[in-house]
């Protein structure tokens, strides 16, 4: 339960091992090769060494290719995965089989060529039903579209605006004593389709004159027929069209049984991009190949023993003081507190060499979780989600496998914390049994060692209590921290002083005499807060530190006030709907009435419970001893999404 030692690995081997070298590692899954990029930059190095190539574009190719096979079959074989849908179990040596891939790259070949059909087709349909569109209004034309005219006339298709006058056009050819007229074809709210029959002399002075009602040619160009015999022929053609769109989706979905190799095939393919990443942060002359690297210093003899296998010069050091920073960080946690690494990869990892707080925050989290919540019925609901999922679905996301069982815990939490408080989806039976035998419910409530609503001090107390608890935890592990790096007096003119500060005033509340035990914590803290600074600076020290303590302080701990405020509106709003129900003096629309409200305050609970929890661990607790910034671990790992690999 800490932060794991890590060893700095220098690596020296043969270049023709590359290959078998990296899959081993990939199947060893502990080490982090590091970027050379530093290394590169300085020219003595790069006169010697340059940086690795690899397959990655064509891997990155590859997967996108299978990736959209797999949504492919998905699509067209209509299948839906779920959450429960069971994930196959493969070894390592099977999953890295390069047998096993050949199959699966035929099919990803096949269906793809077929999606880019579909596609063809589908840009065919579209222009095909544009080319319809524009047909359609001339659909009633009963002349060729290539005809253009005769010896001594012409014939021109043309468009007026949707708001032009029609009649007034036809009225301007007439009034200029031209041998023209113009024909409707159609008409809607868009445009107007005509037909211009002139003798040619008059075909210039003609457009000229329904020029300022906006008549525009429409030409056809290529196209010979009626528009209606066109229409048909593009009928028939989009007919067609989708008789091998039809075809082509049936070849696709007829290829649904391959579709679980498929997932496989594309987890294969990510272990292989990840292997040619990391391929790239090798250096190499031509003859040897060599990286630098990070792993666990517990898995050091796994390492040893597979690099001198291919007869690797190699060395493991610890980083020294400069390469701290720089050096990724790994959990090892157990079934109690590892559930908490979602705090920490959402807020921040702690930097290398301080300290996990996991194990210390795992307590406080559930605790207060299950004070906020404190319901015997919404900790079994939670108690029930969280074994069923674990148990059906399995989870491996980076974050429901943390999520489903840190909400079983917080499930134990609650239940406990409701039988303290008599709660049962509010005060459900004692409403059902008043229904039932018409005694009232307030009579013959549930055991309970005590009520959040007529207890609301006591129980406040105890929640500044707690907070007190926690925050004397994270001083503590500051002093710790500080001892440990030589900082002793720091620690103990910081928290030490402040726990001595605190101790005298309690003292001084106990015995009667606040006053006195007041100015023996005011003296304690000026005679240590100016520690480190000299001349004035001990003067603004000493009263900027008294400031920011106390408020501090105080802020704080009143922070953790909301376990009470939480406990109380989510037992009032369950008995509110409670009572709503029991209005109706009627056991079924009690039931319904209060299954409903029980559903809401649930649901707003145990996000809100979460998200209050969260605030009192990332700033009261977090912000006492931790220092994050640390880098995630990331070694060259098979990490699959659709398949479970077995240990």
């Amino acid at each position: 339960m800490a932060i794991v030692k890590m060893k700095k690995l220098r690596v020296m081997a043969m270049a023709s091992q590359r290959e078998a070298l990296l899959e081993e590692l990939l199947r060893l899954g502990c080490v982090e090769v590091r970027d050379p990029e530093d290394r590169l930059a300085d020219p003595a190095w790069a006169a010697l060494l340059q940086r690795e190539s690899s397959r990655l574009t064509e891997t990155r190719s590859e997967l996108s290719a299978a990736n959209a096979a797999l949504e492919a079959l998905r699509r067209y074989g209509e299948i839906k995965d779920s959450m429960f849908t069971p994930r196959k179990q493969l070894s390592k040596a099977d999953f890295l089989d390069e047998e096993a891939v050949k199959w699966p790259h035929e099919v990803t070949q096949t269906v793809n060529e077929v999606l880019q059909k579909i596609a063809r087709l589908q840009g065919e349909e579209g222009r095909l039903l544009s080319r319809r569109a524009s047909l359609e209004p001339w659909a009633s034309l009963d002349m060729p579209l290539e005809l253009s005219g005769t010896a001594h006339a012409v014939f021109r298709l043309g468009v007026l605006p949707g708001g032009a006058d029609v009649q007034s056009a036809a009225n301007a050819l007439a009034g200029a004593d031209l041998a023209a007229e113009l024909l409707t074809v159609s008409q809607d709210r868009q445009q107007t389709c005509c037909l211009l029959a002139c003798h040619k002399e008059d075909e210039e002075k003609a457009l000229e004159l329904l020029r300022p009602h906006g008549f525009s040619v429409t030409v056809f160009q290529g196209l010979t027929g009626t528009a209606a015999e066109n229409i048909a022929a593009l009928d028939q053609a989009l007919a067609e069209n989708r008789k091998q769109r039809s075809e082509s989706e049936a070849a696709i979905a007829g290829a649904a049984k391959e579709y679980e190799d498929l997932k496989i095939y594309v987890d294969r393919l990510t272990a292989e991009a990840v292997k040619n990443e990391n391929a790239e942060r090798l250096m190499t002359d031509g003859t040897i190949l060599f990286f630098e690297g990070w792993a666990p210093a517990e898995n050091l003899a796994q390492v040893q023993a597979l690099l001198d296998q291919y007869g690797c010069a190699w060395e493991a050091s610890d980083p020294a003081e400069d390469e701290i920073p720089e050096v990724p960080v790994h959990l090892k946690n157990n079934w109690f507190t590892k559930p908490l690494n979602m705090v920490t990869d959402m807020y921040s990892l702690p930097a290398y060499g301080t300290v996990d707080p996991n194990p210390l925050m795992a307590p406080f989290f559930i605790l207060f979780y299950g004070m906020m919540m404190a319901d015997m019925g919404y900790g079994l609901i939670m108690m029930g989600l969280s074994a069923f999922i674990m148990w059906k679905a399995k989870p491996n996301g980076a974050t429901m496998r943390y999520m489903i069982p840190l909400m079983g815990l917080c499930g134990v939490s609650t239940f406990i914390w409701g039988a303290l408080t008599g709660g049962f989806f509010g005060d459900l039976i004692p409403q059902i049994r008043g229904l039932l035998t018409g005694v009232d419910p307030k009579s013959v409530p549930l055991w309970s060692a005590f009520d959040p609503l007529s207890d609301a001090v006591p129980v406040l107390i105890g929640a500044l209590i707690l907070g007190v608890v926690q925050v004397f935890t994270g001083m503590i592990v500051s002093m710790v921290m500080k001892f440990r790096r030589g900082e002793a007096m720091s620690a103990l003119c910081g928290e030490g002083a402040w726990f001595l500060a605190f101790i005298a005033a309690g003292i001084g509340f106990a015995i009667g005499n606040v006053s006195m035990g007041l100015i023996a914590a005011l003296v304690i803290l000026v005679l240590t807060q100016g520690y480190g600074k000299k001349g004035f600076g001990i003067v603004t020290g000493i009263f900027g530190s008294l400031y920011n303590g106390i408020t501090g302080y105080f802020s704080d701990i009143l922070s953790y006030s909301r376990l009470m405020a939480l406990m109380l509106a989510g037992a009032v709003v369950a008995q509110v709907f409670n009572q709503l129900g029991a209005m109706t003096g009627h056991i079924i629309p009690f039931i319904i009435i209060a299954i409903i409200g029980n559903a809401l305050n649930f649901a707003l609970n145990i996000l809100g419970c979460y998200v209050h929890d969260m605030r009192l661990q990332c700033l009261e607790f977090f912000g006492r001893f931790y220092e994050d910034g640390g880098r995630p671990f990331r070694p060259l790992d098979i990490t699959p999404k659709y398949v479970d690999i077995e240990k």
